[in-house]
């Protein structure tokens, strides 16, 4: 029997729907919708190929204890009984505080919020986060700040509607190749496309200029083109007086700056830096598409603020075509941070701190109070465990022996623990470390809602049965809540955990599963049932109010080449590949595309160096070293060296630096110091 059923894409956060196609309980293929306002019928080599690991013999198919340093399969009873008795005797001997919690961007809204009302409600801690931290929180901070709203400003088919687009710091037919179809549809009705990026990337080969900034440079780039535009009256004053506030402070910030300046601080050459200045402010709308290429960094908060200053003071945010649009990067990354899976936020980005807020959710929830102070983030976490201040970690769907930075010190903090839950849907590097392993139910085997990065809401229906014996993570969470003692985790399905997402999350109080039961989701802020969604934020006023203008100073990366040190090394995603591997390691299909890692090299460092193309190289940091194979390319610029992240075997996160923005608390994976050695002999 052939069955087809709507999904959502578990890779990015462009929020593809696809049909998955079951015969006889297995997952065989994806067929792309033709009338959803992404996929428009289309797909990217991940969608064609996302049901592959869905049956991986690889998958953990029961709860396993581990004794004696081995593992060994229990009952379900068994492991949320051992579960709740650990978490619950570490509460109360060290404090609610002793224990963190990360949950998932790959895991549905209903989830993320059941795990983030869990650590609140049941152990009362604010110690919650995920991996939103370590790729876009600079942008949940830097727009909140400037907009009121840390989100994606309007919908990725608007950005087919521009006159300009300005890519910086996305690889976007890498990693979102359906929103670079909108570009492409854009630069086909004579948009011009201006791309920053330090890298020779697919994207800039349509680009109609590319500004090859050093890593790090991004705010003396863009206030460079802020400076032209001022100089020559380009601003949109009208916009400015209107709409905007402090603007003086972006104006004294902005005078001392000469475009010469900006050149010596990003190599990029003046004229260039004038141009994009142009192409940007002439058009008559113009949008900023960004990813983690410049929100990774100490600086992470600035460089948002520094595209939302740019965006201001050329009015182009409220309208069709234009607007700041960060692109997430993973399929509900959003969807987590709206659900409150944050150390300072509430679901829908209220405050924890706000008494009269956790007063009202309290009652909500059926509790008497909730915890006030701001929790831990992810790096934070890690170093509390190290000191032994964090006791107990439970880990939903996240692998940060890969994904965080300088992973050895994450690998102390996590050994360093009394007790470690992880609940996955394959045995990664982080659950080898676990005292108790969860079995989760894939995407494919629940239904749930996801949100993409133009916040549309989405639902995303079951295909098949979970596999062995695994659950949904939603009911996971309930069934440990329930076993220790908690009253208000009784839920029956998804759709009775989103109505009371509806209650809890103002943004969503107008969304219901009736009405996303059809293709195009609902786009929030929704605030009532008769309420359309809302494809464009801030066409009237801000979200704040009137947008707010930051005088925004250029600073340095943490770490920069020394003499032992002498390259900058960024990292990155490859297209076929996502995140960790733990899903495109386990598809044929995806995996034999890039299979290993390696380092891009420009020619006149390798010549230097005595390094020829695949030949094998040391890449070593003031926190560790790796091996990998060299690639000799131009792609990069001399004292430059790229190397992608997912790879266990050459973790690039050995290498990264874990210093913070002082804001966001993101830490700096996009620039660090390194040194590069040849093995040939060896």
């Amino acid at each position: 029997m052939i069955k087809f059923t709507p999904a959502i894409c578990p890779y990015c956060g462009a929020g593809c729907s696809f049909l998955l196609e079951v015969i006889d309980g297995t997952v065989v293929g994806t067929r792309p919708r033709f009338a959803h306002p992404i996929s428009q019928g289309k797909l990217c080599i991940k969608g064609w190929n996302a049901h592959e690991f869905i049956h991986h013999e690889d998958r953990l198919k029961k709860p396993m204890i581990k004794e004696n340093g081995a593992f060994k399969e229990v009952s379900w009873a068994e492991a949320i009984k051992l579960v709740a008795k650990k978490l619950g005797e570490i509460r109360d001997k060290y404090g609610p505080d002793a224990l963190a919690f990360l949950s998932s961007a790959k895991c549905t809204n209903e989830e993320n919020y059941l795990l983030q009302k869990f650590a609140r409600v049941v152990i009362g801690t604010n110690n919650v986060d995920h991996c939103a931290r370590l790729c876009h929180a600079s942008t949940v901070a830097g727009l909140a700040r400037a907009f009121g709203s840390g989100a994606m400003t309007n919908s990725i088919a608007d950005i087919a509607e521009a006159d300009c687009v300005f890519i910086i710091g996305s690889d976007t037919m890498s990693q979102h190749p359906l929103v670079a179809r909108r570009i492409i549809m854009a630069e086909e009705k004579g948009a011009k496309i201006i791309v920053a990026d330090p890298r020779s990337i697919q994207i800039s080969k349509f680009a109609d200029l590319h500004l090859r900034q050093k890593p790090g440079s991004d705010v003396a780039l863009l206030n460079g083109m802020m400076k032209y535009i001022l100089d020559h009256s380009l601003e949109d004053k009208d916009f400015i007086s209107e709409r905007t506030e402090d603007f003086e402070q972006l104006r004294e910030a902005l005078q001392g700056i000469s475009l010469k300046e900006a050149e010596e601080i990003t190599d990029v050459p003046e004229e260039a830096i004038a141009e994009a200045a142009e192409l940007y402010a002439k058009a008559k709308a113009s949008c900023i598409v960004y990813a983690m290429g410049i929100t990774q960094h100490t600086t992470g908060t600035d460089n948002v603020l520094s595209c939302a200053n740019l965006a201001m003071l050329t009015g182009n945010v409220g309208r069709p075509g234009t607007g700041v649009n960060p692109l997430r990067g993973q399929n509900n990354v959003q969807g987590a941070c709206d659900m409150g899976a944050l150390p300072n936020l509430f679901p829908g980005y209220q405050a924890v701190t706000d008494k009269e807020i956790g007063k009202k959710i309290a009652g909500i929830w059926g509790v008497a109070k909730l915890p006030s102070d701001v929790g831990l983030t992810v790096v934070e976490m890690m170093n509390f465990a190290r000191e032994g201040k964090i006791k107990a970690m439970y880990i939903m769907g996240e692998n940060p022996m890969i994904s965080d930075p300088d992973i050895s010190h994450v690998e102390e903090g996590l050994n360093n623990l009394d007790f470690l839950v992880v609940q996955d849907i394959f045995p990664t590097e982080t659950a080898k470390l676990a005292d108790v392993v969860l079995p989760a139910a894939s995407w494919a085997e629940k239904e749930g809602t996801y949100t993409g990065t133009d916040r549309r809401v989405q639902l995303s229906r079951k295909a098949i049965e979970p596999l062995w014996e695994s659950k949904p993570d939603w009911e996971i969470i309930c069934e440990l809540a329930r076993a220790m003692g908690a009253k208000d985790f009784s839920f029956s399905s998804p759709e009775e955990i989103f109505e009371e997402i509806r209650e809890v999350t103002p943004p969503y109080a107008g969304i219901s599963f009736a009405r996303l039961n059809q293709p195009a989701g609902l786009q929030w802020p929704c605030p009532e049932e008769s309420h359309r969604g809302t494809p464009i934020l801030h066409s009237k006023q801000f979200t704040r109010g009137k947008g707010r203008f930051h005088g925004i100073v250029y600073r340095e990366p943490a770490e920069t080449p020394d003499d032992e040190f002498p390259f900058v090394l960024t990292t990155g995603r490859v297209m076929s590949q996502f995140h960790t591997r733990s899903m495109t390691g386990r598809s044929p299909t995806l995996d034999s595309e890039f299979p290993e890692a390696f380092l891009e090299i420009n020619p006149e460092d390798a010549a230097r160096l005595g390094i020829n193309d695949e030949d094998l190289v040391e890449v070593s940091s003031r926190r560790g070293r790796i091996e990998t194979r060299a690639r000799v390319t131009d792609k990069v610029k001399p004292g430059t060296v790229y190397l992608p992240f997912h790879f266990v075997e050459a973790a690039a996160n050995r290498l990264t630096n874990p210093a913070l923005d002082p804001i966001a608390k993101i830490p700096e994976l996009k620039v660090c110091a390194v040194a590069i050695r040849s093995l040939k002999e060896s």
